[in-house]
């Protein structure tokens, strides 16, 4: 969702940084724009002008409930694999300037997760950008890192950005296309 809402913050909470990732204090009464809330994150931007994440666990301090996406992780039956949760949480991952999600903007171009001998699971992603003079990339990554890292079983979060193939408009899931009037 999109929106221009103007707070005030509530409390002090930490945030990350964008685009550099640097985790950062704001502080109680600190003035925000909330320019974007997706996937259980809140993209903010300051009266200084700085662009900041704040998760959707101190969601209180912007006086928002915390969204589902970011309260603890739901227990899964055994008929849903390890990998089917990793893309559930990279469908819950976009890109502070682009509303739209990482797996139907076509980033995602492999996500394997193998098994640890002692238990657990390593996951491996090769993601791509829309372009690449993005600035987003270690921010996307480090958001897929935070939010496929809440599955209980996941042991190692590795993210890989890559440049070939080129990312171009046809990676895009056919929704998306369509919603978009890209044929």
């Amino acid at each position: 969702m999109e929106t221009k809402e103007s707070i005030f913050l509530a409390r002090d909470c930490e945030a990350i940084e964008i685009p550099n990732g640097h985790k950062i204090t704001l502080f109680k009464g600190t003035h925000v724009s909330l320019t974007q809330s997706l996937g259980g994150v809140f993209t903010v931007v300051t009266d200084q002008g700085t662009m900041a994440r704040i998760g959707g666990k101190d969601a209180d301090a912007l006086g928002k409930e915390i969204p589902q996406e970011a309260k603890a992780a739901r227990p899964h039956g055994p008929e849903e694999s390890i990998e089917q949760q990793v893309w559930e949480k990279l469908r819950n991952c976009y890109d502070p300037e682009i509303p739209y999600n990482v797996v139907d903007l076509g980033l995602i171009y492999e996500c394997r997760t193998v098994p640890r001998p002692e238990g657990g699971y390593d996951v491996f992603i090769k993601m791509t950008l829309t372009s690449p003079g993005c600035f987003m990339g270690d921010w996307i990554a480090a958001d897929m890192k935070d939010k496929i890292r809440s599955i209980p079983d996941v042991r190692d979060v590795r993210v890989e950005i890559v440049f070939d193939p080129p990312w171009n408009p046809s990676k895009m899931s056919a929704a998306l296309r369509r919603a978009l009037n890209i044929f």
